[in-house]
């Protein structure tokens, strides 16, 4: 009686059902169970898919995370609301602390910044055969001598017009950047990834350090003039380009495009080609940083533009230099000679080198510190005795300084009103506390692009840009660790510059010349 209450209570609509009430009871119970089993069976079935669908969606969940987060860009301490393109675009949480890490990036294409590092390239390593077999060993050993030679007597002397020619041509040397190995034409180590070249640097200056970068050698030549340094040039199959035979002369000692190897140790050389080119003085030769496997055990070399235009005689009959002294010098600086191109007076004084040019040797001299061109003999700074004025007895001079003869003012033959600055070797290791300032005297104006440069803050972003299109350099300096040092530097000689700039009132101004 309890169990018809309860299936009374259970299912209430049976008791319309007139026919069911006068069934008997244990065929009234069969039903009953029977529909009890059925609705128990549906509710088992229903309540198992409501679950599995829940299990399904949290599978879903998991995996749409999982792709979501192997498709991120490496990106750690990103700013608020960052969207990361990886195909599709989202927004990352307003989380600065998070760091995503990449197990997959997708990147079609290089970013347009000069600071993107180019992937390493297979070098291709391509064998001549038969200039193998042509060559026995000794003559190998013999051309193995002469680059040896070559190599210790970079700094020695020969006899007046001897030179010294070492022909690689023979080995198959198509490419000495850096190996003596094959490798892409189209690979260059001037970097330039984006669509130009920083706008301080010309075409021609591209166009010349690629070729200093990347030429075929042809063979070396060492040259020799009386008491001058031996000079070590490099010639290429490449022939001087049309737009640039100007003002280039073919001579004995270049028959077409050159350049001239120095010691590894004249790094600055480099260094202060773009430091030209970033302050817009244009006064240096190009240069740029190269290996080669059959000089100084491979080490960096700074290689510098040939121009045959410093030597109108050809390189035997010496530069075109101005020869002066200390005295001369100081006068020439008081008269502005050529200033608003007026011809000086024949009793002046003055020389052919326009006044702004002094200007324009002074600011850079005192920022990479080079004293061998207004300062032989270190009278401005202590020394050191491992220093060449000291070792060869020239900071003796320095009691009689009107007297002292300045060297390295080289200027083209079609162009003496405007001077080259070559031979470059500054220093870096010289404190703020023992700079040159004999090189700033005189001097009374200085130019306006150049200090504007400075003041600017930017000679860093500048310098740092530049310095990165040369590979070797840049990594032959302890890559940007390195270059940073070195900036280091010559921004706080920037510094002291700009200050002594204040102190005595040397004008700024413009000087297009």
């Amino acid at each position: 009686m309890g169990k018809s209450r309860v299936h009374w209570l259970c299912f209430p609509f049976l008791r319309l059902t007139s026919s069911f009430r006068k069934c008997p009871l244990s065929k009234r119970s069969l039903i009953i169970a029977s529909v009890c089993v059925v609705h128990l069976l549906l509710v088992v079935s229903h309540f198992g898919y409501s679950q599995h669908q829940r299990e399904r969606g949290i599978d879903k969940d998991k995996y749409r995370n999982a792709r979501g987060l192997y498709n991120l860009d490496i990106s750690d301490a990103l700013p608020d609301s960052v969207a990361l393109q990886t195909g599709a675009s989202f927004v990352v949480p307003t989380r600065s602390n998070v760091v995503y890490i990449t197990l997959k990036s997708k990147r079609l294409k290089p970013a347009h910044i000069r600071g993107t590092i180019r992937p390493k390239l297979r070098r291709k390593v391509r064998r001549n055969k038969d200039a193998i077999s042509a060559f026995t060993h000794y003559k190998l050993g013999t051309l193995e001598r002469d680059a040896g030679q070559i190599k210790r007597n970079f700094a020695s002397k020969t006899s007046l017009g001897e030179t010294r020619d070492v022909y690689y041509k023979s080995l198959d040397i198509t490419h000495t950047s850096h190996t003596d190995t094959q490798i892409d034409s189209h690979i260059s180590y001037i970097r330039i990834y984006s669509q130009r070249a920083p706008p301080w640097l010309s075409p021609q200056d591209v166009e010349a350090m690629r070729f200093l970068a990347d030429a075929n050698v042809l063979r070396i030549k060492e040259v020799s003039h009386g008491d001058s340094p031996t000079i070590l040039i490099f010639e290429s199959e490449t022939s001087v380009p049309m737009k640039n035979q100007k003002h280039t002369q073919r001579s004995n000692v270049c028959g077409g495009q050159c350049g001239v190897i120095n010691s590894p140790v004249d790094t600055t050389e480099v260094f202060a080609f773009h430091l030209d080119r970033v302050l817009g003085l244009n006064r240096t030769l190009p240069a740029v940083s190269r290996k080669f496997s059959f000089l100084h055990d491979g080490q960096p070399c700074p290689v510098v533009s040939w121009d045959a235009s410093l030597y109108p005689e050809g390189l035997l009959a010496g530069r075109s230099t101005v020869r002066l002294t200390w005295g001369e010098y100081q006068n020439s600086l008081k008269q502005k000679c050529w200033h608003k191109n007026i011809s000086p007076k024949p009793d002046s004084g003055c020389f052919t080198v326009h006044h702004y040019e002094w200007s324009k040797l002074a600011l850079f001299d005192f920022l990479l510190q080079i004293h061998n061109r207004l300062d032989q003999s270190c009278c401005g700074f202590r020394p050191r005795q491992e220093d060449v004025c000291v070792e060869l007895g020239h900071h003796a001079q320095c009691g009689d300084p009107n007297h002292i003869q300045l060297t390295n003012i080289i200027h083209r033959d079609h162009d003496p009103k405007h001077l080259v600055f070559t031979n470059n070797k500054g220093f870096f290791d010289r404190n703020e506390d023992n700079l040159d300032f004999r090189l700033l005297k005189g001097i009374k104006e200085l130019p306006e692009l150049a200090v504007s440069v400075l003041k600017s803050k930017r000679l860093r972003e500048k310098l740092l840009q530049s310095l990165f299109l040369d590979q070797t350099y840049w990594e032959s300096q302890g890559g940007r660790q390195g270059i940073d040092k070195l900036i280091d530097v010559i921004e706080r000689r920037a510094k002291v510059l700009l200050t002594y700039i204040n102190a005595h009132g040397i004008k700024v101004i413009t000087m297009h010349v």
